[in-house]
């Protein structure tokens, strides 16, 4: 849907600059344009994480040679490194995926330094296939 209101802002800019729609038109076009965007990319996300108890918990991850626990103040939950079927890092996570649906992301500002983010790396590579 986004790609769409997208394409549409860029056609109906397109349209105004060779004169095929009027001044009007093109403003309630754009004001619509930046009302949807800042509702998608501001608001939802705000009211969707308000409401939510589970993001305002404060996890922990441990991770271990045998296993890697996910736990916050009501409780812990530990899995076995066979559980994972693969991994991939991006800037600044580390997603850990169970299988194509059921995944955990692990932020790398959680690490109190680079020299834990290396670490953690390895332990991955080591442990879990890689994509």
């Amino acid at each position: 849907m986004i790609i769409l209101v997208n394409v549409f802002a860029l056609a109906s800019a397109a349209l105004f600059f060779f004169k095929k729609v009027t001044v009007p038109a093109f403003l309630i076009g754009s004001f619509l344009w930046f009302g949807l965007m800042i509702s998608v990319w501001f608001i939802m996300p705000g009211v969707v994480y308000r409401r939510a108890a589970t993001f305002q918990d404060h996890f922990t991850m441990h991770f271990e040679d045998g296993q890697f626990t996910l736990g916050n103040e009501r409780g812990s939950r530990s899995w076995p490194w066979n559980a994972l079927s693969t991994f991939i890092e991006s800037p600044n996570f580390f997603h850990l995926y169970f299988d194509s649906r059921s995944f955990f992301l692990v932020p790398k500002n959680g690490c109190k330094s680079d020299d834990e983010v290396f670490q953690l790396r390895q332990l991955l590579k080591e442990k879990v296939k890689r994509k």
